[in-house]
């Protein structure tokens, strides 16, 4: 076979295969016609292609890279009648039935890899040469798998078409921005993630870089420093860092308790207090401090409004004349237990300190001075006086301080004739030199009064409480433990008097004259009630059941009848609300309360669909079962701690059975001793398994 050389087109071009013309078609499958005898060229078999039998594309869609622009008398143009006049054909036919292996007529056989294509450019009429083809624009290319693809992992395009060899595009490769949440985050809004953290948390974060440690010491992030929860847990170098970063934006500062700033106060006490010149509330309850840093910050904040130096030593009456000479905005002072201080200093701050409304000084000497109380009696001002535990506050000082020195007296009724006191809450306990001519003093002077402490004050008997009580009608809040002379007389006096409808908080603790005589009115007559506290006191167990009536009483007023109602369904009892606490009794040592009554609060606790119920302290032998109760009661199991209750009951009862003798004591002893043991796997939850625990019999102790 002779290889075939360069050929001249008029040797290409041969003679023409006669056959029969095939039929004219229009539109869409003439297109598609002349397609099909392009893409059954050679040159597809170069390039690896299966040249179409059937259609241009098996999936049906026409698809075109090259449209030839040679004319129909050109030696390159296709024609039907002649389909080897293609230059591009090589002596194949072209004709839709052709394949690539057939030859044409008078066609020399020669090898496939061999076969030239010569392309020269025709002239057209003005000489210049014109293109035998044209590529189709890109955007009317139809691309598929097999012409184009781009390879994700290299990011080169690779683009095939029939007539052109495979090209190779780098695309450049887009990369993923990334993001810096914290970085492009807002300064407010860090500030306000740092919050929600303790302040230990925030002083571990502040290692973790430049930035975090710079935001957790912004000033923002401290304007409340209360260092009373965490102060064992922050080293002193944190807590004094802490203070001087956010110093201008610190309101307030608590260092109750901070001993461990002992040493540091000497070197950096006066750097403290420079940083913090904005202080409005400060408190250095027992802190250990010298004297010249406390004046150091009296000095630099001038706003103050609430100052607490209760047990601090290093105060004394030099620092209230500095608190009386820059301070002017004080409301609230606390110098309780400050063993250095008299009331010559408080003077001084009363006069020049006109808002003042707080003043506590427990412990404190010179309380029978009488011009600081006339002082105190002239501005009309406090509304809050805690003198507890001072035994220079006498009668004489009791009445200057509410009816002044020499007072007006009314012939008619025998009364001063004074302006009433703002007095809301005072605080006599422990004053030992008081007695019923000092506490009389008050009435018809303090109609506002809400709170009042006579505790520990043995002086004290029912005369001091009658006309006390008739003119107090916001009375919230009574202490009168261990009161030994007052009867039940004044509880009565109590219940009809008109503060009983407000009164909440009763204390007669140790008051072994009074009982169930005084107490069950103040129990009918009381409906806020929410603190009693009973100790070792003579009531027995009829307070107690009214008073699980009168809560019964108060838990129907306030909801409709079938809230109350025992006939509910799982999925009620579940999306029902848990029960709140609406009394709080206190019964230790009262040797008339009994388990029956302890029982009979248990029994209206677990009743359905309760929502107030009643806490209860009494006997310790008997408290472990009431905490359990009580906690099934709080997460609404109200049907396991009626169980608890029954079998707890059972237990009692079988263990007074069992001490009674005569016959059958051993049976009863021997029943006891059952009901102990099924009490007690209730109380734990219950027998696991089926089978109560062994139990080994110790000895019990009181």
């Amino acid at each position: 076979m002779e290889a075939v050389g360069e050929m001249t087109p008029d040797e290409a071009r041969g003679e023409a295969l006669r056959f029969e013309e095939p039929t004219k078609v229009k539109g869409r499958k003439r297109f598609l016609r002349s397609l099909q005898r392009m893409s059954s060229s050679p040159s597809l078999a170069r390039i690896g292609r299966i040249p179409s039998s059937s259609g241009y594309r098996t999936g049906g869609k026409a698809s075109m890279s090259c449209v030839s622009l040679a004319s129909s008398a050109s030696a390159y143009g296709h024609s039907y009648g002649n389909s080897y006049s293609s230059q591009t054909s090589v002596g194949f036919s072209t004709a839709p039935t052709s394949t690539v292996a057939s030859p044409g007529p008078d066609a020399q056989s020669f090898d496939l890899k061999a076969c030239v294509r010569i392309v020269g450019p025709e002239s057209a009429s003005n000489g210049t040469a014109m293109p035998l083809t044209a590529s189709v624009p890109a955007d009317l290319r139809t691309v598929n798998k097999e012409t184009q693809f781009t390879a994700a992992a290299g990011g080169i395009e690779f683009a095939n078409d029939c007539f052109s060899k495979t090209r190779f595009h780098a695309v450049p490769k887009r990369k993923r921005r990334s993001i810096d949440f914290w970085g492009e985050m807002p300064d407010e809004i860090k500030v306000q993630i740092f919050q929600f953290l303790e302040p230990r948390e925030i002083v571990r974060c502040s290692a973790v870089s430049r930035s975090w440690n710079k935001m957790c010491f912004d000033g923002q992030l401290w304007r409340n420093v209360d260092t009373e929860e965490y102060y064992r847990r922050i080293p002193s170098s944190s807590l004094v860092r802490i203070m001087t970063a956010a110093g201008p934006f610190v309101r307030d500062l608590n260092l109750r308790g901070c001993v461990q700033l002992w040493e540091r106060w000497s070197t950096d006490g006066q750097a403290i207090s420079e940083a913090c010149r904005n202080l409005e509330y400060f408190s250095l309850e027992d802190c250990r401090i010298d004297r010249s840093s406390v004046h150091y910050f009296l000095l630099r904040n001038t706003r103050l409004v609430h100052i607490n130096f209760s047990r601090l030593q290093a105060i004394n009456n030099s620092a209230m004349k500095l608190i009386a000479q820059g301070c002017q905005q004080l409301q609230s002072l606390n110098v309780s237990f400050c063993s250095h201080l008299d009331t010559t200093g408080i003077h001084k701050v009363v006069q020049s300190c006109l808002k003042l409304k707080q003043l506590k000084a427990s412990e404190t000497r010179g309380w029978n001075n009488k011009p600081f109380l006339c002082e105190l009696f002239k501005q009309n001002t406090l509304e809050q006086l805690v003198v507890a535990h001072n035994s220079d506050f006498d009668d004489d000082s009791c009445r200057v301080l509410f009816q002044g020195l020499d007072p007006e007296i009314d012939p008619l009724t025998g009364r001063a004739v004074v302006p009433p006191r703002k007095f809301r809450h005072l605080n006599f306990s422990r004053c030992h030199a008081l007695s019923d001519k000092g506490i009389k003093a008050l009435s018809h002077n303090v109609p506002e009064l809400s709170g009042l402490q006579v505790s520990h004050i043995l002086g004290l008997s029912d005369d001091a409480f009658k006309s006390l009580f008739e003119d107090t009608p916001f009375l919230t809040h009574l202490d009168m433990e261990e009161l030994e002379d007052v009867t039940n007389a004044t509880l009565q006096a109590l219940a009809r008097a008109p503060c009983a409808a407000h009164l909440r908080v009763l204390n007669i603790s140790y008051c072994e004259n009074l009982g169930d005589t005084g107490m069950l009115p103040i129990i009918k007559s009381c409906p806020q009630l929410f603190s009693i506290e009973m100790d070792n006191t003579r009531v027995s167990d009829l307070v107690l059941t009214e008073a699980a009536h009168q809560i019964r009483i108060r838990d129907h007023a306030g909801h409709s009848p079938s809230f109350s109602s025992p006939a509910t369904t799982a999925a009620e009892r579940i999306s029902s609300p848990k029960p709140e606490k609406s009394l709080h009794l206190v019964v230790y040592d009262c040797q008339n309360v009994t388990w029956t009554g302890i029982r009979e609060i248990l029994s209206r606790n677990s009743e359905p669909r309760r929502r107030l119920v009643i806490s209860l302290k009494c006997f310790y032998g008997y408290q472990d079962t009431v905490d359990e109760h009580m906690k099934r009661v709080m997460q609404g199991r109200t049907e396991s701690a009626a169980r608890l209750e029954k079998k707890w009951g059972e237990y009692m009862l079988a263990s007074e059975e069992a001490g009674v003798g005569g016959a059958g004591s051993r049976r009863r002893r021997r029943r006891a001793r059952e009901a102990a043991m099924i009490h007690a796997d209730e109380e734990e939850g219950g027998p696991r398994g089926g089978r109560r625990r062994a139990r080994s019999g110790g000895c019990a102790i009181m």
